[in-house]
């Protein structure tokens, strides 16, 4: 019997909410601390100095704990955005340099680059799948003496395949090139050993399956990388004697050691990061191992049950080469949206992507909330 972690969420009612690969919901002792840091905003007579710091180095170490990293190699970031976008202003780059993008990545993955690529100093080079879902090899083929990154999801938002990243990063080293993995979609709900994947810096927006608010994020970067990137923009609180609050440097600015560089401005968002720790608590308290078993164990029966003489996955069947969550079409193309509306009227919440179901249920879903959608599915 999978334990039931219901109460540590809002009460959803008669809604089966299956789409954390959307929103994943903040715990209810998140949204406590969120109110919290509204009080200090109230009354910052009470809110110390040492908070500007504390808490950010805080979700440094929780985070660091999540994707198996060092704590001095997260920068604290308002989403994925902001990471991708460190790395495209801090790279020096040359005439005829090219990212590499798979197509029908994420948008973010694009509009990072175009700036750039309409300044003429880089060429996005979209990396074409030659089978039904993008591969490893597909990067790899496409890899040349003029690559400089890779910008790639590990987990795809569109129909949930994971990348062999690992193979990928190898090539990259190969070359000289970085590996800019997005974890977005799998951070939280499964372990990962973040130098095991084989990229150069990551980056993820935490209001997905790590349960954090909209607007916080985080930005990894291999220690290697630290110095090896070129400095972008730099908030103040990320140089050195930024935390003598009575006496802030005036001259011989320099950025303190280790990612904390690339922080996004404002760093120490009471509200977001009071709540965002205390998501990141929840997941770890329970185990990211415990989270794969619960959601693994509901995106296995969905997978078993599902009525393929009216559907078929639009995901990777095999564990190994898919994320958290599994997409569903209907057997003919043109009745996938017919489908979707169907599973919304009977008040189940699952996303449309890429003509297709996308369903993510996570730690506050049962089996019973399964069953509900294979009986709308099977109607």
């Amino acid at each position: 019997m999978p334990t039931d972690y219901r109460s540590e969420f809002a009460d959803f009612e008669s809604v089966a909410y299956l789409n954390a690969a959307l929103q994943g919901p903040m715990p209810l002792a998140a949204a406590r601390e969120a109110q919290a840091a509204l009080e200090w905003k109230k009354r910052p007579d009470r809110l110390g100095d040492t908070a500007y710091f504390d808490l950010p180095d805080r979700i440094r170490e929780k985070v660091s704990r999540v994707i198996g990293a060092r704590p001095d190699e997260i920068a604290v970031t308002s989403g994925a955005s902001a990471g991708l976008a460190s790395v495209a202003a801090g790279i020096d780059w040359k005439p005829g340099d090219e990212v590499l993008v798979g197509r029908g990545e994420f948008p973010a993955h694009f509009s990072t680059w175009l700036r750039y690529e309409k300044a003429g100093k880089l060429r996005v080079r979209v990396v074409e799948p030659r089978g039904r879902f993008i591969t490893a090899d597909d990067y790899i083929a496409q890899i040349g003496p003029q690559t400089r990154v890779i910008s790639a999801s590990f987990v795809r938002f569109d129909n949930g395949a994971r990348l062999d990243s690992a193979r990928v990063g190898e090539a990259c080293r190969k070359v000289g090139a970085a590996l800019l993995l997005d974890i977005t979609q799998c951070a939280g709900s499964m372990p990962l050993d973040i130098r095991e994947l084989g990229a150069d810096m990551a980056v993820c927006s935490g209001y997905k399956w790590l349960l954090g608010p909209y607007g916080a994020g985080f930005f990894w970067i291999a220690s290697e990388w630290i110095e090896r990137l070129p400095l972008g923009a730099v908030y103040f609180m990320a140089l050195e004697g930024a935390r003598d609050f009575h006496a802030l440097p005036s001259e011989k600015f320099q950025p303190v050691p280790g990612a904390r560089r690339w922080d996004s401005p404002e760093t120490a968002n009471f509200t977001n990061l009071a709540a965002f720790e205390s998501s990141l608590d929840l997941v770890l308290r329970i185990g990211l191992d415990s989270v794969a078993r619960h959601v693994d164990g509901l995106v296995g029966e969905l997978i078993e049950r599902l009525p393929r003489d009216r559907c078929m996955l639009a995901s990777p069947e095999e564990r190994s080469k898919r994320g958290p969550y599994v997409c569903v079409s209907a057997r003919k193309r043109e009745e996938t949206p017919v489908l979707y509306e169907k599973v919304r009227a009977a008040q189940i919440h699952v996303s449309l992507r890429d003509n297709a179901l996308r369903i993510a249920p996570y730690l506050y879903n049962t089996p019973e909330e399964i069953s509900r959608l294979i009986e709308v599915l099977s109607a």
